[in-house]
């Protein structure tokens, strides 16, 4: 009976990893087909060989280049504000003593719960009041904004189960309030601001709703945004460099994290279990 079990157990996870991986795998296939077979073969049928142009066209004629570019510059830089403040804020709050600190940490604990399309309307104004819009520096701040929250509360859930011990002998040795942070204590949080980095990364870099809203200069637009109006640079459906576009949105993203798995789950848990 342990035996059938264990054999039902194993045919459904095959089948449900075939349902994840298959579109992955056909959405890859799709990207190196030449245009003739999509009319002459069935969309499912297997590409006869790999079609490279495809690619190059998504970079160029596409314009993925300056897409992945203007993603990558608003994305790196909030990550560095978002990793420094989460640092700073989650450590004084957590380790610090001080009057208000309780209520600064419920504050950001709220902004975890506000919805994003709350924020939309009103801060588009304040942009468009500030010319703000249609720039870069309009979605740092943005990402910045939403992305302290979940941040410092993942420092927080790492900081709790930090031993005290270890900055106690830290302070004793004459060890100042901010080497004891960024020296004694940020080294030892590596798996925690990985998994800070990493998940801020993949909400940035998939993010559609602000770079749509706040952005409408083609030269400006991120991966996403740009994947909406790839067609439309080529006048007619070209499936093949449609399907390499946004493999090549996509298949970065899964090597980082299959890569940074180990260091995400880490993080993830830490401070769940004290002891």
């Amino acid at each position: 009976m342990k035996k059938v079990k264990a054999a039902f157990r194993g045919i459904v996870i095959f089948l449900l990893c075939m349902i994840e991986v298959y579109p992955l795998f056909w959405m890859l296939t799709a990207s190196f087909k030449k245009q003739a077979e999509w009319s002459e073969k069935p969309a499912y049928a297997l590409n006869d060989g790999f079609y490279f142009q495809n690619y190059s066209d998504a970079w160029t004629r596409g314009h993925m280049s300056t897409f992945f570019k203007n993603s990558l510059i608003t994305t790196l830089v909030a990550l560095v504000f978002i990793v420094f403040f989460s640092v700073t804020v989650g450590f004084a709050v957590t380790k610090m003593k001080w009057k208000f600190r309780n209520a600064v940490a419920q504050y950001f604990r709220f902004g975890i719960m506000i919805p994003v399309a709350i924020a939309l309307i009103p801060l588009f104004q304040i942009y468009s009041k500030t010319n703000m819009l249609n720039t870069r520096t309009c979605l740092i701040i943005t990402y910045i904004a939403f992305g302290l929250s979940l941040s410092i509360y993942l420092v927080q859930g790492y900081l709790r189960s930090f031993p005290d011990d270890i900055m106690e002998a830290a302070v004793i040795d004459g060890c100042g309030i901010y080497r004891l942070m960024w020296h004694i204590v940020t080294p030892l949080m590596k798996n925690s601001i990985v998994t800070v980095l990493v998940l801020q990364f993949f909400f940035k870099w998939n993010d559609l709703l602000f770079s749509m809203t706040f952005i409408s200069d083609s030269a400006l637009k991120t991966v996403q945004t740009g994947l909406l109006y790839f067609s439309d640079e080529f006048g007619s459906k070209n499936w093949g460099a449609i399907f390499a576009s946004v493999s090549m949105s996509v298949f970065p993203l899964l090597i980082l994290y299959m890569a940074l798995n180990k260091k995400l789950m880490e993080g993830m848990t830490a401070g769940a279990v004290k002891g």
